[in-house]
């Protein structure tokens, strides 16, 4: 054979080779991160991971990502727990009506639930933690415990014991700790970030402006949320371990209200930052997947209450496509308005609730992480417990001032609000197969009063729950916390656990992988000795205690 033949043959190999080669490293690398290289090129490897590490603590996408982050939350939170707070009625049924809204956990999706919450925001943080280090910039690494905080909170509160304090360290196995110890871990760790970042905020410096999607690098705004966010896991100890709990909500507020969220754009939420315009996720689901629904028990509350915000949360019945009429089955508004509110876990096929009433939401309308609102009612909480937080009954009424500010509502639309007497009401709803009828829920007024420590708890957890909006997750675990507000009960339930219409769900079961190897096996069975009972929807959390 020549010389110039070989040369031919071993050229086509190489090129062979660089291409296998090439291909390999593109099959083994997330499309959707950038190399270490890439991001020494270009300097923006911290940047990039806290803009990643924000777009997991509730999943957010742009018009660009198609629907593949709305497809997550949707199957992460939307028809799990923005159902079983009350918000959210659905107008299909998915998998022939046994899934996590008739109280039928599927393993799919409590598997997408772990890691959107969880496992998706992990590489990052490894990556800033290792990057703030090597680089002496503990400020960076302070607002990445601040994010994961936020989102590793969400699935304590949602399965129970998590991998927290060895989480990223090169093991085979990680264990899991204890919910005591991770809240106590989350408290240390807050705190720590909150007095790296204080003197920046003193001094209005920034820190990663152009990555940043909450807000724009503001440390002031941050160690207001860190701190509203310590007052937030404080409160849900006040139960199970009430002195760590006066602890750190005393820590958190420090007996002024500067160090806490208390302007309206305190507020955390995504929607624009750092070049981004992202879209919200409930509103595809309610107008392009034509599910998601006002819920009865939504109805119930601010109808009955003659609430002003139920135009802001909620559309009127909407006109059913064929017959260009509004469905026979509306009910009549307070305001003149026709509404038609969706059940909770209905198991009736999609189209079975044309003409329903939709959340009022457009592409545009944030996912919001915390509101100021939010705070205040922390606050009225805190001070039904503890002199040292001053009126219930005042911060109860910045509440609602608040949320009213939030909507675009008018001061005097809230005080005449806070001072009706007005009660929930009865709601039937009868369309197709489906004949719901649900008593009112509770004889509440929204009017404070102190006739008893639990009647002033139920109001402010009422308004509470009212100004979360729509924020499920957090409003489903205060109901587990505090038995309020009372919900209608699901239309279905298949529940497997023995979760009754009343209890509901307390938790979500861990994905079956935790327990496919001997090792995984080994170490999950040592999460639920933590967990202390078993790995059932009906096993209650630790903080879960009240009733």
């Amino acid at each position: 054979m020549k010389m110039k033949n070989i040369n031919k043959i071993l050229s086509g190999l190489g090129v062979i080779l660089m291409l296998a080669s090439c291909d390999y490293q593109r099959i083994n690398t997330n499309p959707y991160e950038m190399t270490e290289e890439q991001g020494k090129m270009d300097g923006i490897a911290l940047g990039a991971s806290i803009t990643l590490m924000q777009r997991c603590v509730f999943p957010v996408g742009t018009q660009a990502n198609q629907t593949d982050y709305i497809n997550a939350y949707q199957t992460s939170y939307h028809l799990s727990v923005d159902g079983w707070s009350g918000y959210f009625g659905q107008d299909n049924n998915w998998s022939s009506g046994y899934n996590h809204l008739t109280y039928y956990l599927q393993d799919e999706w409590n598997t997408d639930t772990y890691k959107n919450s969880y496992t998706n925001l992990l590489p990052s943080w490894k990556k800033i933690k290792t990057q703030s280090e090597k680089n002496n910039t503990p400020e960076v690494f302070a607002l990445a415990q601040i994010i994961k905080i936020s989102a590793w909170h969400k699935t304590l509160e949602a399965f129970g014991p998590i991998p927290y304090s060895h989480a990223g360290e090169m093991q085979l196995v990680i264990p899991f700790d204890s919910e005591e110890e991770v809240y106590k871990a989350m408290f240390a760790d807050l705190k720590s970030a909150i007095e790296v970042l204080e003197p920046m905020a003193e001094s209005g410096a920034r820190i990663m402006a152009n990555y940043d999607i909450v807000y724009g690098g503001d440390t002031q705004k941050w160690v207001k949320y860190a701190n509203s966010l310590m007052l937030r896991l404080a409160m849900r100890l006040k139960y199970c371990a009430p002195d760590l709990a006066k602890q750190w909500a005393t820590y958190a507020y420090g007996n002024d209200i500067t160090r806490l969220m208390n302007l309206k754009d305190d507020e955390a939420q995504v929607s624009k930052g750092a070049g981004y315009v992202f879209v919200n996720n409930i509103n595809h689901c309610a107008r392009s997947y034509a599910e998601t629904a006002m819920c009865t028990s939504m109805f119930a509350y601010m109808n009955g209450y003659k609430d002003p915000r139920m135009s802001k949360y909620f559309t009127e019945a909407q006109q059913i496509e064929s017959t260009k009429q509004i469905p026979a089955w509306a009910i009549d508004g307070y305001d003149g308005k026709k509404y038609a509110p969706v059940p909770p876990g209905t198991a009736s096929g999609a189209k079975t609730f044309e003409g329903r009433s939709m959340p009022n939401f457009t592409a545009d309308t944030p996912t919001y992480w915390m509101r100021t609102s939010e705070v205040y009612f922390l606050l009225a909480e805190a001070a039904l417990e503890w002199s040292e937080f001053g009126s219930a009954a005042d911060w109860y009424r910045k509440g609602i001032e608040m949320s009213f500010e939030e909507n675009g509502l008018a001061a005097s639309a809230a005080a005449s609000y806070i001072n009706n007497e007005n009660k929930p009401q009865a709601v039937s709803v009868n369309v197709g197969y489906v004949r719901y009828s649900a008593s009112a829920p509770t004889q509440a007024t929204v009017q404070f009063d102190n006739s008893s420590k639990e009647a002033s708890l139920e109001k402010i957890m009422i308004q509470k729950w009212i100004a979360l909006y729509p924020n499920g997750m957090e409003a489903w675990t205060e109901w587990r916390k505090t038995g309020y507000p009372k919900l209608n009960p699901v239309h279905v339930n298949n529940s497997p656990d023995g979760a009754t219409k009343e209890t509901g769900i307390r938790r979500m079961v861990y994905p079956k992988s935790f327990s496919q190897s001997a090792e995984d096996a080994e170490n999950y069975q040592e999460a639920l000795n933590k967990l202390g009972g078993a790995d059932k929807s009906v096993t209650k959390l630790w903080w879960d205690c009240k009733r």
